[in-house]
């Protein structure tokens, strides 16, 4: 019993020894301490002073009006009054339209046949062509949603005229089914709203997997300098190796996670409901889990600026995985499943839900317990990794 316990206290001040090596390391490599530290601090303020404003307004519309009647003048009045368009101008014809259009001084047209104020006035529908830019789906929904609250109110209007013109009037006004939208998660439709609560949570998983890549790195660079021993590596069991430099990128990590997740939404007026205590507690084994697959991909990393092909490449692919550009359910089975090991695939789902929603952490009990159990997957590839490296050394 007593040899056991010498074991223990000897395994704890292995892993003491570890994780002040570790802090000393971080401190003293300037390239460390920019992914460490910068990256996380710096890249928030940067994403949302981009997409700020939110959303995209007064986009220039030019006009092809073959009608020229009071009808399609005051449509056009309409359409100006709209927040997402704004006319720049007429055009003769639609290939003047498209030379301005490929100018750049539009991004949209409007086209009113010929026959429009007729087809009105007979009770017929009237047609009205729009030609959009799809270069920025951003753009195009604007258009689509304004486009669409100016139909329902123009046929509104003509459905009110004609009644009254008829003399009818016990069927009151206005549309026969009212309908009111609200959007949960992200109340004003804003682009930065939608996707910076996902971003930042990557931010937090690639910036820790950078760094701890380029530690592994550099300490690959020393062992073959010094005949495969690092002469600043601690001489520690794999086990308490693994648990100290966990320990010591979760403390560090634990002030910027609530800097980037509480902070910055505050800062820039973004959805930010949720519980301060749920969302840090749902974070903690998202920062366990990325600290250990850092360790894990310490394998891949042969020299210091390996650290920069392996997250370089993985970021695109991660953000892909999460489910922000394209919904999770709609990808095949092998895509879901290589989402699933990511810990930021869970860390955005369960946060937004959490951060945007006002979810307690008992509601995301799922991508919660996916998270430790990735947590505990990445514990024992970390564990063999560190194994196999201080063996071959």
């Amino acid at each position: 019993m007593k040899g056991a316990w010498s074991d223990i206290k000897e395994w704890i001040h292995e892993t003491a020894l570890v994780f002040r090596r570790e802090f000393s390391l971080i401190f003293h490599d300037p390239g460390v301490m920019l992914f460490f530290f910068a990256l996380p601090l710096v890249y928030p303020i940067v994403y949302a002073a981009i997409y700020n404003p939110e959303v995209t307004r007064d986009m220039p519309v030019a006009v092809v009006d073959n009608s020229r009647t009071a009808e399609s003048r005051e449509f056009i009045r309409h359409a100006d009054a709209t927040s997402a368009m704004k006319i720049c101008g007429y055009a003769s014809d639609l290939k003047e339209a498209q030379r301005w259009w490929e100018e750049k001084k539009c991004y949209a047209v409007i086209e009113i046949p010929a026959d429009y104020a007729r087809q009105l006035g007979r009770g017929e529908q009237g047609v009205v062509q729009f030609y959009s830019d799809v270069s920025l789906l951003l753009r195009y929904r604007t258009f689509l949603e304004s486009l669409t609250e100016l139909q329902m109110a123009t046929d509104t209007q003509l459905r009110e005229k004609a009644m009254n013109t008829l003399g009818v009037t016990s069927m009151g006004s206005g549309s026969s089914v009212q309908t009111e939208a609200f959007f949960l998660g992200d109340p004003q439709q804003g682009f930065a709203s939608f996707i910076l609560p996902g971003i930042v949570v990557l931010i937090l998983q690639q910036s820790m997997l950078l760094g701890i890549t380029m530690l592994c790195g550099t300490s690959a660079e020393r062992r073959r300098r010094n005949g495969g021993v690092d002469p600043l590596e601690i001489a520690a069991s794999p086990s308490a190796a693994v648990i100290g430099r966990t320990l010591c990128y979760v403390a560090i990590y634990m002030p910027l996670t609530i800097y980037i997740l509480h902070y910055i939404p505050y800062w820039f007026s973004f959805p930010h409901i949720g519980n301060i205590l749920d969302y840090f507690l749902f974070m903690l084994p998202l920062l366990i889990a990325s600290a250990l697959l850092g360790q894990t991909l310490r394998f891949m990393v042969s020299e210091r600026e390996s650290a920069f092909i392996v997250v370089v490449f993985t970021s695109v692919a991660f953000l892909f995985l999460s489910g922000l550009t394209w919904p999770r359910y709609a990808m095949q089975p092998f895509w879901q499943w290589l989402g699933d090991i990511v810990p930021a695939t869970w860390g955005i789902e369960g946060f937004i839900r959490i951060n945007n929603n006002g979810a307690p952490l008992a509601l995301e009990a799922r991508p919660y317990h996916w998270l430790w159990g990735l947590s505990v997957a990445y514990l024992v590839t970390a564990y063999l990794v560190t194994r196999y490296k201080t063996r071959r050394g």
